[in-house]
This record gives C-alpha cells, sequence and structure tokens, in this order.
C-alpha cells in the first residue's frame, strides 16, 4: 500500500511541472507572436511619404548631432572717441587786430568836443533866502553909496525903479545879472555895475545845505 501513494504522488507532481512547463512555452510563443504581426503592421501601415520624412527627420537629427552650428557673428566694433581738440590759452593776439586806427580828424573831434559841466538848479522860493552881508539895511547902504545919478536921467526928469535880476551861487558869488524892468536914461546901466560890484552874499540854504538862487533887487531913482 506504501508503495502505491508514492508512485501517485510522483504522478502527480510531474503533471504540474508539465502544465506550467506548457503555459510557459505557450507564453513565449505569443508574446513573439505578437511583436513579429506589430513590427510589420506597424511598416506595412505607414505610407511612403511619412515614411520618408522620417527618414529625412533622422537624417536631420543625426547632421545635428555631427556637425556643430555656426558660431554667432563677432559684435559690431565700438565706435571711434571723440577727439577734443585742446587749445592754447596762451595765444597771442596781434594789438593790430583789436586795436582801431584812429585819423588825425577823429582824434581833433574828440580834443575839441566840450565837457558838459553838471547843472545846478536854480530855486526861486527856498527855505532860507539869501542876504546881503549885514542885512536890508547894510544893502540900502551899499547902493546909496554906489550908485550915481545919470545926468542924462537927471536933466530928463528920469526916476523910478529899475529891477535887476540877478543869481547867488552856492558859493555867495552874483551871477547872470538882467534889467528885468528898466527906466532908461543911463539908470538901469548904473544899477547893473552897482549889482556887478557887490560883494559876495549869504547864500540861500534848501534842507540846511546850500543852493543857487534866484534874486530880484529893486533899484530906486529919485530926485531931491
Amino acid at each position: 500500500m506504501e508503495l502505491k501513494k508514492t508512485e501517485e504522488a510522483s504522478l502527480e507532481r510531474k503533471k504540474v511541472s508539465l502544465f506550467l512547463l506548457g503555459l510557459l512555452t505557450s507564453t513565449i510563443l505569443i508574446f513573439l507572436a505578437l511583436n513579429v504581426n506589430s513590427a510589420d503592421v506597424g511598416e506595412r501601415d505607414l505610407p511612403e511619404e511619412k515614411a520618408g520624412m522620417e527618414d529625412e527627420i533622422i537624417e536631420e537629427v543625426s547632421l545635428q548631432n555631427v556637425v556643430p552650428p555656426p558660431p554667432p557673428p563677432p559684435p559690431p566694433p565700438p565706435p571711434e572717441p571723440e577727439v577734443i581738440e585742446v587749445v592754447d590759452d596762451k595765444i597771442e593776439v596781434k594789438e593790430e587786430a583789436i586795436t582801431k586806427t584812429l585819423e588825425v580828424d577823429d582824434v581833433i573831434d574828440i580834443i575839441d568836443e566840450p565837457v558838459k559841466p553838471k547843472i545846478e538848479p536854480i530855486f526861486t522860493v527856498v527855505e532860507k533866502q539869501p542876504s546881503f552881508p549885514g542885512g536890508d539895511e547894510k544893502l540900502f547902504e551899499y547902493l546909496g553909496k554906489n550908485i550915481k545919478y545919470p545926468q542924462m536921467a537927471r536933466e530928463a526928469g528920469v526916476k523910478g525903479k529899475v529891477y535887476v535880476q540877478f543869481v547867488v551861487e552856492k558859493d555867495g558869488s552874483i551871477t547872470d545879472i538882467k534889467i528885468i524892468r528898466g527906466i532908461g536914461s543911463g539908470c538901469d546901466e548904473e544899477a547893473k555895475k552897482a549889482v556887478k560890484r557887490m560883494p559876495k552874499w549869504q547864500p540861500g540854504e534848501q534842507r540846511g545845505k546850500p543852493v543857487r538862487v534866484r534874486f530880484v533887487l529893486p533899484v530906486n531913482f529919485s530926485l531931491r
């Protein structure tokens, strides 16, 4: 009874091994058949144009891998630096180029041109009027001593007042003597001479400073 069990057990193990071997063999055969069919179908299904394009793509890829790309173009050269010309500041300029030649006539005109003096204003009314040295009393005394009655006016009986206008300068001197109303017969000239010989007056003042003042003096001629 023991031998029979052993033979049956070994037969069972052989069946299993054969089954597994057959299964493995069939699997390998199926796998090989599928690969061969898929390769054939892939080659048959591809049109000629696509096949050619794939060849070109493969060729381009292979060429790119073999031939290196061309180098980039070189950068443009830098611009030339601007040349700055240095000018020497010690340039001698001839005097003839900047000096105007004066003609003889131009020199004469410059020399003959008079220099205009500064003209001071003349006042008629000021804060302090000019006065004769010693006041009005001394003025009338001076006129009585220095005026002579003209013989022609005495004989013709001419009498009256002669109005003499003059300017008392800032230093008190008398200038610009004029007769603005006269009586003639030599009286006008006599009054003008007397005023011209007068001493310097006390000048008039405006805001505390001496100024030029125009003054009118009446000189009376009367017969006694």
